[in-house]
């Protein structure tokens, strides 16, 4: 058993989560705008509600990432900007502190993705622009991959039909430019060594 009263143990135990410059309820709870300087080197300065990260706010993670956006229990939930170490960046809807509902992904190649998340993955209807040819994906998306009904658009032509695994298959038809279409199921050859 401890000799510690209550007050000095809520001290040991906030001392854990670092220094912190900002305002308190009646309970001596973090609650309302403060600033933290935790252990691990991150900073958060932001909104706090009985003692949780909760309303807007700014998370500076010791690698050079950075969240900008709304929490809620010290989760990022709610509308907010990730910037990635990578230089990737993701715009939109977070729950339960994954990408979820509605979102626009910049990737650190110049790729974008606009369009449906769940649980952090890519899933629902979206749009992938490929920043280096130009193609652009519209359609279908099952757990980060391109699958079901959609549209893969060239330069001077473009696929419609169904996609597996990030693949066309089955039915669909090639559309080019100078008005020609080519109509016919798309099979996987196996290669032979």
């Amino acid at each position: 058993m401890s000799d510690l009263s209550s007050e000095e143990e809520a001290e040991e135990a906030e001392a854990d989560l670092g220094e912190y410059d900002g305002e308190r309820n009646s309970e001596g709870e973090r609650h309302g705008r403060g600033k933290a300087f935790l252990p691990n080197g991150d900073i958060y300065d932001g909104e706090y509600e009985h003692g949780f990260r909760s309303g807007q706010g700014t998370y500076r993670f010791r690698n050079g990432a950075c969240y900008i956006g709304k929490y809620l229990l010290n989760k990022k939930h709610g509308r907010g900007i990730f910037y990635y170490p990578d230089g990737s960046k993701y715009e939109g809807d977070w729950v339960n502190d994954q990408r979820h509902g509605h979102g626009v992904y910049t990737y650190a190649n110049g790729d974008t993705y606009t369009g449906e998340w769940f649980n952090h993955n890519r899933h629902g209807q979206g749009r992938y622009i490929y920043k280096d040819t130009g193609a652009i994906y519209v359609g279908g998306w099952v757990n980060g991959n391109q699958e079901g009904e959609a549209e893969l658009i060239y330069l001077n032509h473009r696929f419609r039909g169904k996609f597996l695994n990030g693949n066309p298959v089955g039915h669909g038809k090639y559309i080019f430019d100078i008005g020609c279409e080519q109509h016919g199921e798309y099979i996987h050859s196996e290669q032979v060594k």
